[in-house]
């Protein structure tokens, strides 16, 4: 067992299935030193945990908790291109993407959910540049979609 499998274990999380795309796209791509993993959404066992907007039918916290699972799908994705989370040097770069009701503006906060689950992980590896950004609408009606890049061995 890695390191990093031993800090999600100590976490309580395990890595799900890769989620299977909704489009057609793959669920991340290597190029040279660099993993982008495409945006993962809030599914645990191919069931979306949240549905709909954050401001209105999901609140602030249960928006942080889908970003949350988003980016526990992102590692998954990740892990699927590198094998091994250990290989992770950093994670650079993060996009968070909140399906806002009118007049919500709390995105970053929401956007922690994962951000702050990635420093978990990784300690000071994973912490990273970042985007927050707030949107009309997301696919399948999720209030959060998360994306990331990775510097990899």
């Amino acid at each position: 067992m890695g390191k990093i499998d031993a800090r999600l274990a100590e976490l309580g999380i395990s890595l799900p299935e890769v989620v299977r795309p909704v489009g057609a796209y793959v669920p991340a791509v290597r190029s040279g030193s660099y993993v982008y993993v495409s945006g993962q959404l809030p599914l645990v066992g191919g069931k979306l945990v949240f549905v709909g907007k954050v401001g209105a039918e999901v609140t602030p916290e249960q928006g942080k908790e889908a970003a949350r699972v988003s980016g526990i799908n992102a590692l998954a994705a990740l892990a699927s291109v590198v094998g091994s989370l250990d290989k992770v040097k950093r994670i650079v770069k993060v996009t968070g993407f909140v399906a806002s009701a009118p007049g919500f503006t709390a995105q970053p906060g929401v956007v922690n959910g994962a951000s702050d689950l990635f420093k978990d992980v990784f300690g000071e590896t994973g912490q990273h540049a970042r985007s927050a950004i707030g949107v009309a609408e997301l696919p399948l009606g999720v209030p959060v979609e998360v994306e990331l890049i990775a510097e990899v061995e």
